[in-house]
């Protein structure tokens, strides 16, 4: 098959009469040494089972499945679901499948779940994919917390910005929930930035190529990871006041500040501390001490200031 350049891609939509979409996030990377780039990066060999989302009009796809890979995509666009399944029809290794990646902002979709499942029979899998930059926080944060559907590496391409985010410490303005939980379950580095020339349409912002390798001793020093995902993403709704004010809000009834600033002393935690500026390891600790000492917290009230994007 062609490789998909800038030229060959105008060329083709041309003939078809359809052009990218910007509300579905369709910037297709058309720098050959990149896709090169990822597939290295996600060491795509014959016989690993690749989840890949967006994936255009199949470039990375047919080049992943040329390897050996066996490669489920899943692409939101019908018209470009019908060239991806063009571009992969030389290999039975791989299949696209034309749904909304995401059943909603905290849930992938099931459909995906199930064929991703049938393809890998319990093996592990991974997601390997140019990211439309919509649903790459949900997505990715989906799969991470889910033990039965967490892939065994990721190599994604995403904003910078994003990830970035992803690799913030304790005390910056960018750490988040998102940085707690994927730090808290695996390494993350960015192997390449990527300038908007590398994109056809040019996106307005640098990208970057982002590896997530989960660490099952991570995993398991977090314990129980749905209670840890739920403490952490409360707390940081209310991420510029103190610790001691967001835990006495979220106590469950007949717990005040007294309480709270015990708990908090006994892990040598200052109450005037902010979300942001906790580490991991005080994290899982606070975590585990909530769920000791209450079973529960109070769901987020109607004034908490969300974070965009933070799954």
């Amino acid at each position: 098959m062609e490789r998909q350049t800038q030229s060959y891609l105008r060329k083709l939509f041309g003939r078809r009469g359809i052009s990218p979409r910007h509300r579905l996030g369709q910037n297709f990377l058309v720098d050959l040494n990149i896709h090169d780039l990822i597939v290295e990066q996600a060491a795509v060999a014959p016989g690993d089972m690749v989840l890949e989302v967006g994936p255009g009009a199949g470039a990375l796809t047919s080049l992943m499945a040329g390897l050996g890979a066996r490669v489920l995509a899943v692409e939101i666009d019908p018209g470009m679901a019908a060239l991806a399944t063009e571009a992969i029809g030389a290999y039975p290794n791989a299949r696209v499948l034309n749904v909304d990646a995401l059943a909603s902002k905290h849930a992938v979709q099931p459909e995906v779940l199930e064929m991703l499942a049938r393809g890998r029979e319990g093996r592990p899998y991974k997601l390997v994919a140019n990211l439309p930059y919509n649903i790459a926080t949900p997505l990715i944060m989906n799969l991470m917390v889910d033990d039965a559907h967490r892939p065994a590496l990721a190599v994604v391409t995403i904003q910078k910005e994003l990830g970035e985010r992803m690799m913030a410490k304790p005390g910056d303005a960018e750490n988040s929930a998102l940085s707690v939980i994927l730090q808290a379950l695996a390494d993350v580095e960015i192997a390449r930035v990527l300038p908007p020339s590398v994109f056809w349409p040019r996106p307005k912002v640098d990208s970057a190529v982002v590896v997530i390798r989960p660490d099952p001793a991570r995993r398991e020093a977090v314990g129980d990871l749905a209670w840890f995902h739920r403490v952490v993403r409360e707390v940081f709704l209310y991420r510029r006041k103190a610790l001691r004010v967001v835990l006495a809000k979220l106590a469950p009834e007949g717990v005040g500040k007294p309480q709270v600033d015990a708990l908090l002393e006994s892990l040598s935690i200052p109450g005037s501390i902010r979300a942001e500026a906790l580490s991991v390891p005080q994290w899982i600790a606070l975590a585990a001490a909530l769920q000791q000492s209450w079973g529960d917290v109070k769901p987020t009230e109607e004034e908490a200031e969300p974070e965009a994007d933070e799954g």
